[in-house]
């Protein structure tokens, strides 16, 4: 089955599954929640489109881990008349992450490959305050999902290379399959006065590094445009 592959990395990201009131918290990987919300972003759904949901709730969903990235604290003063209090925000900062989304139907596939070239709403990985950086989607690829992801060049910063013998792949997977666990984070509803999250399995494992990588060396002399 194909496999749309999509690279997620900025500056700071933030995929919160439990986060309530003054304390928002950030998972070490993206969620699917996050990424089937940036998803309807790109093609446009608006916030009480269930229809459109579950279609995206569809695709089999997997993220690759490049770079860990570090966690990082913000917080900020709120006041009213009568109060004040502090609310801390939690990101990742300068990770990388490879997610896939695996369908039957190539033409799914094609659809959000278009959307995400050209989204019909601002995209942010996780917070509006953190916009991706380019490139975003690396297109499809013929294979299915783990292979996929077990395949891809490497997407981390060469200077991580030798930290990077191993890789984590978080995967949608079977309640009877070894290693998996409940989490909450398939989204039912993103309408902003009651959003509705229900429960996916998921399973962790490692791969090795690929061969390939996506950097490679070459010479550059920055006076060669001028001759």
């Amino acid at each position: 089955m194909p496999t749309l592959l999509l690279r997620l990395a900025a500056p700071l990201q933030a995929w919160g599954l439990d986060s309530k009131f003054e304390v928002r918290k950030t998972n070490r990987e993206p969620t699917k929640s996050g990424v089937v919300g940036l998803l309807a972003a790109a093609l446009g759904r608006k916030r009480d489109n269930q229809e459109g949901l579950q279609r995206l709730n569809q695709l089999r969903f997997a993220v690759r881990v490049d770079q860990e990235g570090n966690l990082l604290t913000d917080f900020h003063m709120v006041r009213s008349e009568k109060t004040s209090y502090v609310t801390y925000r939690y990101y990742l900062e300068d990770a990388i992450f490879l997610a896939g989304l695996e369908s039957k139907n190539r033409t799914i596939l094609e659809e959000l490959e278009q959307a995400l070239h050209y989204p019909a709403f601002p995209l942010f990985l996780g917070r509006r305050s953190c916009p991706p950086t380019l490139p975003l989607c690396l297109g499809i690829r013929e294979k299915g999902l783990l292979e996929t992801l077990s395949t891809e060049p490497w997407q981390g910063a060469e200077n991580n290379r030798e930290k990077n013998r191993k890789m984590r792949i978080l995967i949608d997977a079977n309640p009877a399959e070894y290693g998996a666990v409940f989490q909450k984070d398939l989204p039912l509803s993103f309408h902003p006065v009651h959003r509705q999250y229900g429960y996916r399995n998921v399973r962790e494992l490692e791969v090795a590094l690929p061969q390939t990588l996506v950097w490679e060396e070459t010479e550059h002399d920055p006076f060669a445009e001028l001759e």
